[in-house]
C-alpha cells in the first residue's frame, strides 16, 4: 500500500479520518493530530513531522484560512499574501525533498463574505481574499510538477448548504463532499502511473 500524508488545517482535520476509512486496504493514511494552521506553522513543523512517519508516497496538503483571517480590523490577513507565498514555496520545496507525489488543495471558502467568529476580537474571512490567496500561490506554483485539488471549487457554489453556522467550517455534509474528493483525487494519482513524483 502507498503511504498518504495528509497535512492540513481544521479542515483536513474534518475529512481525514474519512479519508482514512475510505482507502482502508488501499493507501496507508497517516497525519498530524494537531491542527496544522497557517502556513509559517506547518513550514516550521515539518522539521518534527516528516522524520516521524513513514516516508509518503503521496502528500495531500493545504494551508491558507489562517493566512487569511483577519483577527484585527486594523491589520487585515493575519499573513500578508507575499509571505504566505514565500512561505509556501518553502513547505513545497521541504515536501518534494520525500520524493512523494505532491497535491495541493485550494483553500475552501467561508459561507459568506464576512464570517464573523465570537470572541474579544471578532475574527473575519472574506471570499475576495481567499480567492485572491489562492491565485497568489497556484501562480507561484504555475511551473511545479504537482496536482492541484480545487477544494474551493467542489463547495463554493453549494457553501449556504455546506459550511456549517461558525461560516467557515464544513457541516456534516460538507465533510462527506470533501472527503470524496480528497478520496478520488489520491485514488487517481495511486491508479495513474504517469504521474511522477514532484
Amino acid at each position: 500500500m502507498k503511504n498518504l500524508l495528509l497535512i492540513g488545517d481544521s479542515i483536513r482535520m474534518g475529512y481525514d479520518k474519512s479519508v482514512k476509512k475510505t482507502l482502508d486496504g488501499k493507501a496507508n493514511v497517516i497525519f498530524p493530530e494537531e491542527n496544522c494552521r497557517f502556513a509559517a506553522y506547518t513550514l516550521n513543523s515539518l522539521r518534527n513531522w516528516l522524520p516521524s512517519y513513514p516516508n509518503p508516497d503521496i502528500i495531500h496538503w493545504n494551508c491558507g484560512l489562517w493566512d487569511t483571517a483577519i483577527l484585527y480590523r486594523e491589520d487585515g490577513c493575519f499573513t500578508p499574501v507575499s509571505e504566505y507565498v514565500r512561505n509556501m514555496l518553502c513547505i513545497l520545496r521541504e515536501l518534494k525533498k520525500t520524493g512523494a507525489v505532491i497535491v495541493f488543495a485550494t483553500t475552501t471558502p467561508c459561507r459568506d463574505e464576512k464570517a464573523l467568529f465570537p470572541g474579544p476580537e471578532p475574527t473575519a474571512n472574506r471570499n475576495e481574499d481567499i480567492e485572491a490567496y489562492n491565485r497568489a500561490v497556484l501562480d507561484a506554483f504555475r511551473e511545479e510538477k504537482l496536482i492541484i485539488n480545487d477544494l474551493y471549487a467542489a463547495i463554493y457554489e453549494q457553501r449556504d448548504k455546506l459550511i456549517s453556522d461558525d461560516m467557515i467550517h464544513p457541516n456534516e455534509a460538507g465533510v462527506a463532499v470533501l472527503a470524496d474528493q480528497v478520496a478520488c483525487v489520491i485514488r487517481a494519482c495511486s491508479e495513474k502511473e504517469s504521474v511522477q513524483p514532484a
